[in-house]
């Protein structure tokens, strides 16, 4: 599904950054620029809604609205590997390469067919400052924000990502960090899901989704897509090294599982020489 305009600029923004290996560079062209003080109003705002009657109810209206746009989306999504989530028994974060903004619709396909009824998803904060429906959804629908606040991340992201885990829920980060629109490719990954993995004690189930061209065009400039998530092993803290110790090896073992999963599915080695085909779906100008 395409949402957003402007996409030629972004996959040039997308060239540029993958030959130049900056590979976390936000590229997307729209997205809301806040200050310091309007991202601290965010989160601030979120921590004193997020346990009020109202914010549940408007909560569970857009999980249902979320739910059936899934189901709809999802319809020839192939999931594999499912099996390697066989000795989980409670919450656990979730990691995922990061390529759509609904790409997250994928891993709750699963989490559903696991017979939980949400996924909850961290996200910018940048997002909570959208409006109309799409606001309504980045706001409402088990999001997350982070934030540039090192207090808020230590203390209130700490405490919102245990109280879940503890009551057996899974958490979606994208270590990725930002968006790179249909790119196919699996990119450096930032160690904060795992710090917190590791300093709560929770198993990383690593994911990666394939993304094959379907025949019928979407747009002038993409054809349509559909998505093969791909459950790697899970990843678990060794209870004897340090949380620092813990992330960095954690981060290195999701990577490497990504990467040999992105080998495995397209049939080639990972570089990062951009070719317009790690673009899925692109048919506009090369």
């Amino acid at each position: 599904m395409i949402i957003g305009d402007r996409r030629a600029e972004v996959v040039e923004n997308i060239r540029k950054a993958a030959n130049e290996r900056n590979l976390n560079a936000k590229v997307e062209v729209n997205d809301p620029k806040l200050t310091t003080e309007q991202s601290a109003a965010l989160v601030e705002r979120y921590i004193k809604r997020r346990d009020k009657v109202s914010f549940k109810a408007k909560s569970y209206c857009s999980r249902k609205i979320v739910n059936t746009f899934t189901k709809a989306l999802n319809k020839e999504t192939e999931i594999i590997g499912i099996e390697n989530m066989d000795g989980i028994k409670g919450g656990a974060i979730i990691t995922c390469n990061h390529f759509n903004p609904v790409d997250n619709t994928a891993v709750r396909t699963l989490v559903r067919r696991l017979g939980k009824k949400r996924i909850n998803i961290v996200s910018q904060e940048t997002n909570l400052a959208m409006t109309g429906m799409v606001g309504f959804l980045m706001n409402y629908s088990d999001t997350i924000p982070i934030s540039q606040s090192a207090s808020y991340m230590q203390r209130d992201f700490l405490a919102v990502i245990k109280g879940l885990l503890d009551n057996d829920e899974f958490v979606l980060i994208y270590p990725e960090q930002e968006m790179w629109f249909n790119y196919r490719k699996p990119r450096s990954l930032k160690r904060g899901a795992y710090y917190y993995a590791a300093k709560l004690g929770s198993p990383v189930i690593s994911c990666f989704v394939e993304i094959q061209d379907l025949e019928e065009n979407d747009t002038e400039e993409f054809k349509k897509v559909k998505y093969i998530l791909h459950i790697l092993p899970t990843i678990y803290p060794d209870p004897n090294k340090t949380v620092k110790e813990n992330s960095v090896i954690m981060c290195e073992q999701d990577f490497n599982q990504k990467k040999e999963a992105y080998e495995k599915a397209y049939g080639k080695e990972l570089n990062y020489d951009f070719e317009y085909e790690d673009i899925a779906g692109w048919i506009g100008e090369s």
